[in-house]
C-alpha cells in the first residue's frame, strides 16, 4: 500500500471521529435545551389548567357546568370521601341568629337542607368563598327559594342563598370571597325575611353548620371532610343527633335534650345563657356544642 493511500484512510478515520465528537457535544448541549423547552411546555399546560379551573371551579370533580337545577349531578361518581379547604372564606351576612337548623322535620316530613338565619329585607348577603355563580332564579313569591343564587366554588363546594329581595349579580360571573351576591328578603315559600344557606357537594346538601359558626362569625375549622354515607347510615346519624344547634320540641327538656346531643345541662346553659328553670319553646334554637 504506498504512503499516500495510508494518509488518506488515517485522514477518513480521523474526520470521523471528529465528526462523532461534534455529534455528542452537540447531544450534550441539546440536553439542557431539551429540560428547558420541557419546562416551559409544563408552566403552559399549568397555566391553561389553572385558567379552566378559574372559569369551572371544580372542573376535576363535577360531570358538568349548568345554569339549571341546584341538584343537578345525578349520574356524577361520588367519592368515598373529599376534604375542603374553608379557609379564605367569608360569613354570608354579619347577622348571627339562627333561626331553624339543617336536618329531617317530622311535622312537614322532609328535610330542611340549610340553615336559616335571620336577616331583614336589604341587608347584604356575600359570596362564602371565591367562585363563580352558577345560578341566579326567581321561583317566584310563593314557590321554594324565591329569588336565590347558587356559586361553585374553588374548593369544590357549592353554596345556595335563597329568599332574597334582589340579586346582585349574573350567570357565569366570577365572584370573591365577600363580594355581594344579592340583598336579604322574604321571597319564596318563606314566613319572615331570613336568609336561607345551603352547602352542597355533588348536589349532596351538607349541614352548614359543620362548617360554619354564625354566631362566632368564623370558620368550625380550617378543612372539612365529606364521607359518603348509605341512606341507612345517613338516617342512624340524623336520629342520633349530635349537631352543632337543636331545635326544641314539643314536651322537650333540657334534660332530654342534652342527653339526645351527648352533652350536659350545665353546658346547654352556658351555651345559651339560661338557667335550668327558663321554660323553653316549641321552635326555639339551642345550641349544643
Amino acid at each position: 500500500m504506498s504512503l499516500n493511500w495510508i494518509k488518506i484512510i488515517l485522514l477518513t478515520v480521523v474526520v470521523a471521529m471528529g465528526q462523532e465528537v461534534v455529534a455528542q457535544d452537540l447531544i450534550a448541549r441539546q440536553a439542557p435545551v431539551d429540560r428547558k423547552l420541557k419546562s416551559v411546555d409544563s408552566l403552559a399546560l399549568q397555566k391553561q389548567i389553572r385558567a379552566e379551573q378559574s372559569l369551572y371551579p371544580g372542573l376535576d370533580i363535577y360531570p358538568v357546568w349548568t345554569n339549571g337545577q341546584v341538584a343537578a349531578y345525578g349520574d356524577a361518581i361520588v367519592p368515598d370521601s373529599c376534604t375542603f379547604d374553608l379557609t379564605g372564606f367569608c360569613m354570608p351576612t354579619t347577622n348571627t341568629k339562627i333561626t331553624d337548623i339543617y336536618g329531617y322535620r317530622p311535622r312537614r316530613r322532609r328535610v330542611h337542607q340549610g340553615l336559616d338565619v335571620k336577616v331583614y329585607i336589604g341587608d347584604t348577603i356575600r359570596s362564602a368563598f371565591d367562585g363563580k355563580i352558577r345560578i341566579v332564579k326567581d321561583q317566584g313569591r310563593r314557590r321554594g327559594y324565591g329569588k336565590y343564587v347558587v356559586i361553585r366554588h374553588d374548593n369544590g363546594l357549592e353554596t345556595v342563598y335563597g329568599h332574597l329581595s334582589k340579586h346582585l349579580v349574573k350567570e357565569n360571573q366570577l365572584v370573591k370571597a365577600g363580594e355581594p351576591i344579592g340583598l336579604g328578603g322574604n321571597t319564596g315559600r318563606s314566613t319572615g325575611s331570613h336568609l336561607h344557606f345551603e352547602t352542597r357537594f355533588l348536589g349532596i346538601p351538607l349541614d352548614p353548620a359543620k362548617m360554619f359558626d354564625f354566631e362566632k362569625q368564623d370558620i368550625v375549622a380550617d378543612t372539612y371532610t365529606f364521607v359518603k354515607k348509605s341512606k341507612a347510615k345517613t338516617a342512624r346519624a340524623v336520629a342520633a343527633g349530635g349537631d352543632l344547634y337543636y331545635k326544641v320540641k314539643k314536651g322537650d327538656t333540657l334534660g332530654k335534650i342534652a342527653a339526645r346531643q351527648g352533652t350536659t345541662v350545665a353546658k346547654l346553659c352556658k351555651l345559651n345563657r339560661i338557667t335550668r328553670k327558663t321554660i323553653l319553646r316549641p321552635g326555639q334554637i339551642l345550641r349544643c356544642s
